[in-house]
């Protein structure tokens, strides 16, 4: 059994980790401020402390691993408040980093796809790239063991549904609960790698397993993509909902997709091609919960 210790362990990719690693057995403590993070997706056996990063240094506890999750995760609210991205993204990440430094506690930084396109399109962008350097600089000047996980367009169990910080399935799954039409950003023939919450889970465990650190970055993508258009066809063909367009957004990327296989090669990760079965599975969840 390890100690691990969680950032964010309250939020959509957090509380699905949580369950994961309590199911393996380990001693798990969640930080999260609740910013973006639900009480009501609390796990039974997970300690909760509601805390900032910002404030980890007085965290306390002896640890074996921290997963680095939290942060504001999405690229247009960046725009509205840059200071607060760059405080909890990337100086947070510092802060962690220093935290795990003087513990002599293994890391895992939860990066973004957002690295293999322009950083400067965004706050969010730069602040991840930011995150990333951070990392490897410590890595090579102190020494500590971190291992960057990039996530591509995650979807699933736990994913918030209103407010800004939804990514797009979220986002169409709380329309479509409302019985509001689908938003298609643009021309909606952006492409986007969507990648199931399982299995960057899985990911993130086998990655916790190694005894050496990738150099660059564990890419955890599926290595497909679908169009948004393609994506919101499926929505209306199961949920019978209606499509609109609205105008692009500056920042929004016209392709993502899962840069390389060392993940698939070296750690034998195989995530699913399972959004339109998710799609589907969602529907028939709400029926039954319904009757």
């Amino acid at each position: 059994m390890s100690k691990i210790l969680v950032t964010g362990g309250a939020g959509f990719i957090g509380t699905n980790l949580c369950k994961k690693l309590t199911e393996l057995g380990h001693e798990v403590t969640s930080i999260d401020n609740y910013s973006t993070g639900y009480k009501n997706n609390h796990i039974k056996g997970v300690k909760y402390i509601e805390n900032n990063i910002l404030n980890i240094e007085n965290q306390k506890g002896n640890y074996d691993l921290c997963f680095h999750l939290s942060a504001l995760a999405r690229i247009q609210p960046s725009f509205k408040n840059p200071m607060d991205v760059f405080l909890n993204n990337s100086e947070g990440t510092a802060r962690v980093l220093e935290f795990c430094r003087k513990k002599n506690i293994k890391m895992i930084y939860a990066g973004s796809s957002s690295k293999h396109h322009d950083p400067h399109q965004s706050p969010y962008a730069t602040s991840k790239y930011i995150g990333e350097e951070l990392c490897k600089m410590y890595r090579k000047t102190y020494g500590i063991h971190v291992d960057i996980a990039r996530f591509y367009n995650v979807y699933g169990e736990h994913e918030i549904t209103l407010g800004e910080y939804t990514a797009v399935i979220g986002k169409w799954r709380g329309l479509v609960a409302k019985n509001l039409p689908l938003t298609v950003v643009g021309d909606g023939k952006q492409r986007r790698d969507f990648t199931y919450v399982g299995d960057i889970v899985d990911g993130l465990i086998k990655i916790s397993k190694l005894k050496d650190y990738n150099e660059d970055a564990w890419e955890l993508g599926t290595g497909l993509n679908y169009s948004i258009n393609k994506v919101a066809e499926k929505f209306k063909e199961v949920f019978d909902c209606e499509i609109i367009h609205v105008e692009d957004q500056k920042g929004n990327y016209r392709e993502t997709l899962r840069e390389n296989d060392e993940a698939i090669n070296e750690l034998e990760w195989k995530p699913k091609d399972y959004l339109m079965d998710y799609i589907e599975s969602y529907k028939k969840k709400n029926e039954q919960e319904n009757t």
